[in-house]
C-alpha cells in the first residue's frame, strides 16, 4: 500500500504522458537526483569517484546505448568497443586539430563519427539477423583495432596508438577534481538518459519494438525495415560513441586502442542482459552490477574469509572474484530471465498490494 496509484487523476493528455506518471516514481527519481548530485559530492573520496563513480556513470550511457539497438530493436552487436573507439578518436582529432574548440562541441562530434560508423556497419542487418549480424559487428571491432593502430593520422601520427588530452573546460570550469569529473559525467548521463526515454516511447521507438518482435509483420504494416534498424543503429552508437569519449577524455585521460577491446563490448553486452532488455533503467542496474560487483568482492572476499581463519593470496582472491562474479550472473538470469528491471518492476507490483498477498 505504500506505492498506490488511487486517487491520482490525470486531467490533461500531456499529464497522462508523462513519463513518470505516479507520484511514488516522481519522488523517488527527485530523490535520487538531489543525491546523486548533492550528497554524493559532499560524502566521497577520490577512490570512490575514480574507481566505482565515474566509470559507473559513463559505462550506464554506454550500456543505455547499447539496449537501444539489442534490447529495443532486436539488433545484436558485438561491436560497441568499437564505437566507443570512433567516438573518442574522433572527439581527440576535433579536440586537437581545431584550437579553441569546446569540449562539449567534441563529444558530440565524436559521437557523430560514431553514428556514421555504426550505419556502415550496420548495413548487414538489412540482410542478415542473430549470430551472423553479431559476426558482421564483431568485424567492425576488428576493423577499429586495425584503423586506429596502423592510420597515425588518427593517432596525431604516434606510432603506437596512444594518445591523450589535458586542460578540459567546460563554459569556463576547469574539468580536473574528480568531483567535477563526475558531476560533468552524471549530467551528460540525465540528459542522455531523458532523451532516450522520451525516443523509445515515441513513434520511431514503437518502430523499433516492432522490428524487434517480428520484423516480417512490421515490414506488412507499413514500417520501413531500413530506416528502422539503420535509426536504431545510429542513435545507439551515437550514444556509445558519446560515452567513448567520455570514458577516454574524462576517466582515462591518455589511452591506446586495447582500452576499447572486443571485451568491452562483451562488458556492454552483459550489462544490457543482466539488467534487462529493451529497459532505460535495466541499463543502470546492470552497468552497476559489472561494475561495482567486482570491487565489492574484491575488497570484503579476504575480510569475510579472515573472519574464519582463511587466508588468502592476491591471485586467490582475483580468481574468487572471477568465479563468483560467473555464478552470480549465472544465478540472475536463471532466476529472472528478463533481468534485474524485471525484479524491479516485480517488487513495485507487489508493493501496490502489500501487506496483502496477491
Amino acid at each position: 500500500m505504500f506505492y498506490r496509484e488511487n486517487g491520482q487523476f490525470k486531467t490533461s493528455y500531456r499529464a497522462d504522458q508523462q513519463i513518470f506518471p505516479i507520484a511514488q516514481d516522481r519522488m523517488v527519481i527527485l530523490a535520487f537526483l538531489a543525491v546523486a548530485f548533492v550528497l554524493v559530492p559532499m560524502l566521497a573520496s577520490d577512490y570512490i569517484y575514480r574507481a566505482i563513480l565515474i566509470p559507473l556513470v559513463i559505462m550506464s550511457m554506454a550500456a543505455l546505448g547499447v539496449n537501444i539497438l539489442v534490447g529495443y530493436c532486436g539488433q545484436i552487436s558485438l561491436g560497441s568497443g568499437a564505437f566507443m573507439a570512433v567516438g573518442a578518436y574522433g572527439a581527440f582529432n576535433f579536440f586537437v586539430r581545431f584550437p579553441g574548440m569546446p569540449l562539449i562541441p567534441a563529444l558530440i562530434l565524436g559521437g557523430l563519427c560514431a553514428t556514421f560508423f555504426g550505419i556502415l556497419f550496420g548495413l548487414p542487418s538489412l540482410r542478415v539477423k542473430g549470430l551472423y549480424l553479431a559476426v558482421a559487428t564483431l568485424a567492425a571491432q576488428f576493423f577499429s583495432d586495425w584503423m586506429f593502430l596502423r592510420i597515425k593520422w588518427f593517432t596525431n601520427n604516434s606510432d603506437s596508438g596512444s594518445v591523450s588530452v589535458t586542460n578540459l573546460q567546460v563554459l569556463g570550469m576547469p574539468i580536473d577534481s574528480a568531483t567535477s569529473k563526475y558531476v560533468f559525467c552524471l549530467a551528460i548521463l540525465v540528459v542522455v538518459a531523458l532523451l532516450a526515454k522520451n525516443l523509445v516511447r515515441g513513434a520511431i521507438g514503437r518502430e523499433w519494438m516492432a522490428i524487434r518482435d517480428m520484423d516480417v509483420a512490421a515490414a506488412v504494416i507499413g514500417i520501413r525495415p531500413m530506416y528502422a534498424k539503420l535509426s536504431a543503429f545510429a542513435v545507439s552508437s551515437f550514444i556509445v560513441g558519446m560515452a567513448g569519449a567520455l570514458w577516454a577524455f574524462v576517466h582515462l585521460g591518455a589511452w591506446e586502442p586495447a582500452a576499447f577491446s572486443v571485451e568491452v563490448s562483451f562488458r556492454l553486452l552483459f550489462m544490457v542482459i543482466i539488467g534487462g532488455l529493451g529497459s532505460i533503467m535495466g541499463a543502470f542496474f546492470g552497468a552497476a552490477f559489472i561494475v561495482v560487483l567486482p570491487i565489492v568482492l574484491n575488497q570484503f572476499l579476504p575480510a569475510f574469509l579472515g573472519l574464519f581463519g582463511i587466508e588468502i593470496s592476491t591471485a586467490g582472491v582475483s580468481h574468487a572474484e572471477l568465479m563468483i562474479f560467473g555464478a552470480l550472473i549465472v544465478w540472475f538470469l536463471i532466476v529472472e530471465p528478463h533481468g534485474l528491471a524485471k525484479l524491479w518492476s516485480t517488487a513495485k507490483q507487489k508493493l501496490r498490494v502489500w501487506p496483502f498477498p496477491h
